[in-house]
């Protein structure tokens, strides 16, 4: 992981930019999110920038499954005192070779299930979960026998 220059060649396409809620300036909840993150997905921490001085993250990259996810803490300071709404209208989807294991490794990490897991009719093996910070993540797979 590099503390001094952004990955920026290592996007391409869409990547997702999701803002953590919650915290206060002495505590980072994208930390806490990071963390989250590697024990559910495996993510791997590629940069992070924390604000001058302080605990929280403006900026930080993740790797999870080959794919790049970017998040921050919230800084309503910088946005007229307003805090974050809640997370809507977005799913984040992992695509993975086994989908029951990749889901009991998130619920054990703390996620939530929100659509079970199962066998679906468009021949895949897919459900939803919310993570800890209120996100969506959807996972997919080979049907299982």
């Amino acid at each position: 992981m590099s503390d001094t220059t952004p990955p920026n060649d290592q996007l391409s396409g869409v990547t997702p930019h999701i803002t953590i809620r919650g915290g206060s300036k002495d505590e980072s909840m994208a930390e806490k999110a990071i963390a989250f993150y590697q024990q559910a997905f495996g993510a791997e921490p590629l940069y992070r920038d924390h604000e001058q001085g302080g605990k929280r993250l403006m900026y930080a990259h993740l790797k999870i499954l080959g794919g790049g996810l970017m998040l921050n803490d919230e800084f309503p300071e910088f946005m007229g005192g307003e805090t974050m709404a809640a997370p809507s209208g977005a799913t984040l989807h992992l695509q993975v070779p086994d989908a029951d294991a990749a889901w009991q490794r998130a619920l054990d990490a703390g996620a939530e299930v929100r659509f079970p897991i199962d066998n679906q009719f468009w021949g895949a093996r897919y459900g939803q979960l919310t993570d800890p910070f209120g996100f969506i993540w959807s996972i997919g797979g080979p049907v299982k026998e």
